[in-house]
C-alpha cells in the first residue's frame, strides 16, 4: 500500500492484509513494539536465533502459522533475516505510518482489494481495516476463520480470492 501511495504510476492494482496498520488509532502489537526499540529488538532477535529451530516453529504454530510453514520459516530464520524484521518494523513505526495512511485518497488511483482475516490480532482489526478500505476506496472479503498466516492456513481460498480480484 505504501507504494501505491507513493508511485501509483508503478502499480495497476493492490492488495494488502494489514490496512488497518495505516490507520491513526493503529497501535503496534507487543512484539513489533519490542523491534523498533533499538536494543530490544537486537536482544529479541538474538534469542530466537539462539533457540532450537523446533521450539521457533513450536511458537510460530502458537500464533497461528501452519505447522509445515512454522519448520520451513523457522530453519530458514538467520542473521539477515532478523536484521530484515529491525529494519522493517524499524521503518514503519508509528506515527511514520499513520502518516503514510494520511494520503489514502491516492489509492483510490488503482483498484484496490483489502484482505480481513477475522483471526489476525496484529494488523488492527476488521474496524480500522474496512476504515483504511473506505478511505482507499478498495474492495474488502473477510477471510472468516483465517489469522494473519492465513495464505498458510487456506492456500487455496487465498488464492481463489486474490484470483477473482485480479480477474474483476
Amino acid at each position: 500500500l505504501r507504494l501505491v501511495l507513493a508511485r501509483p504510476d508503478l502499480v495497476r492494482s493492490w492488495a494488502t492484509d494489514i490496512a488497518g496498520c495505516f490507520d491513526p488509532e493503529y497501535v503496534w502489537h507487543e512484539r513489533a513494539q519490542v523491534w523498533q526499540t533499538p536494543g530490544a529488538g537486537e536482544a529479541a532477535i538474538a534469542q530466537q536465533l539462539a533457540a532450537p529451530a523446533e521450539l521457533v516453529a513450536e511458537r510460530y504454530v502458537g500464533l497461528g502459522m501452519s505447522p509445515d510453514a512454522a519448520a520451513r520459516c523457522a530453519a530458514a530464520f538467520n542473521e539477515d533475516m532478523g536484521r530484515c524484521i529491525l529494519a522493517l518494523y524499524r521503518s514503519a513505526a508509528q506515527p511514520r505510518i499513520a502518516n503514510w495512511g494520511a494520503d489514502l485518497d491516492q489509492a483510490r488511483s488503482r483498484p484496490g482489494l483489502v484482505l480481513i482475516p477475522t483471526e489476525d490480532h496484529f494488523t488492527g482489526g476488521e474496524a480500522l481495516a474496512r476504515r483504511t478500505a473506505t478511505r482507499a476506496g478498495a474492495r474488502v472479503e473477510v477471510l472468516t476463520g483465517l489469522g494473519h498466516w492465513w495464505m498458510c492456513q487456506d492456500p487455496r481460498r487465498g488464492a481463489t480470492v486474490l484470483r477473482s480480484f485480479v480477474d474483476s
